[in-house]
């Protein structure tokens, strides 16, 4: 889940966010009529919330976005301890059938404007806030709760001057979100404290860097990682490296 600030006016003013979405990821069913995300607003405030969908580019405007989604209601306004249901539907136009397609669920919280006397020197703070939409066509191979264990993990040798490297092929045709990724030798776990995915049938690499390590470890080196469900459950795995 990302989150960023959208700022408003001028001087100066804290800032929290209010609405909460039920879930740290979307995952839409090519063979359903539409997925429901609910929110909450647990703020003190009312808000204007607006909703969208975007391919990728968090900069991108929900005015020239164009995606096969359509949101029912794209605006909103939201009362204190209230909830709200944004519904998402597919358009049907054509996307890759043999393999989940990534997108971006976007949540913008607009504060109301302050009524005291002193309102024009204040900023609003516009809370933004990005969580993965995966679009799965059915009928694909495999599961996706055990998609990570057909993950081939290998070390990746820093070249000069450059960070050594845990490098994950994913032969499956669902994406594979991680938590956290780093080592562990000799049975001590070591951490980087940076997570992401790997798409499908494609291949990254998680740099090694916060380990600062200059050569692979001597001894039993496994990758450890944290895996992300489709609720946002995690659970640990390892996988022994090859020496």
């Amino acid at each position: 889940m990302a989150a960023c600030l959208l700022v408003m006016g001028c001087g100066a003013s804290a800032v929290q966010a209010g609405v909460v979405i039920g879930g740290t990821r979307v995952i839409y069913p090519a063979n359903v009529k539409e997925v429901t995300v609910p929110l909450d607003n647990e703020g003190t405030r009312p808000v204007l919330v607006q909703v969208w969908v975007d391919a990728g580019d968090p900069s991108a405007t929900p005015e020239t976005i164009k995606t096969p989604f359509f949101i029912r209601p794209p605006m909103f306004r939201m009362e204190p301890g209230s909830g709200q249901a944004a519904r998402l539907s597919y358009t049907g136009d054509p996307l890759p059938d043999n393999q989940e397609t990534l997108y971006w669920f976007n949540v913008l919280e607009v504060p109301p404007k302050a009524a005291d006397s002193d309102a024009d020197n204040n900023i609003q703070f516009a809370v933004r806030t990005r969580i993965k939409l995966f679009f799965r066509p059915s009928g694909l191979q495999g599961d996706a709760a055990t998609a990570f264990k057909q993950l081939s993990w290998k070390w990746v040798a820093g070249e000069k001057g450059k960070d050594v490297a845990l490098e994950v092929s994913n032969p499956t045709p669902y994406y594979v979100n991680f938590g956290d990724v780093g080592l562990k030798v000799d049975g001590v776990l070591k951490r980087t404290g940076e997570g992401g995915f790997v798409a499908p049938h494609a291949t990254t690499t998680f740099s090694l860097a916060p380990l600062k390590l200059t050569s692979r470890p001597s001894g039993d080196v496994l990758a450890s990682f944290e895996v992300m469900d489709d609720f946002g459950g995690s659970s640990e795995q390892e996988v022994r490296l090859a020496p």
